[in-house]
């Protein structure tokens, strides 16, 4: 299962970049590699992040207890 790994600002980043990359790959001020702006877009909506998974990261804060 898909737990989550990337905790807020992680997020806030991740699909802020990943805006603005894409919107100038669709104006065309960025060239068409601009489109791989769609990865960090895509782990910041669903956030998890197969590499932070591979390596054991965790944006993510810590569960209260």
């Amino acid at each position: 299962p898909m737990k989550k790994n990337v905790g807020g600002i992680d997020r806030a980043l991740r699909i802020t970049i990943g805006l603005a990359l894409v919107a100038g790959a669709f104006a065309g001020v960025l060239g068409p590699w601009a489109y791989l702006g769609l990865l960090p877009l895509a782990t910041g909506l669903m956030g998890w992040c197969p590499p932070y998974s591979l390596l054991g990261w965790n944006t993510c804060k810590a569960p209260q207890s």
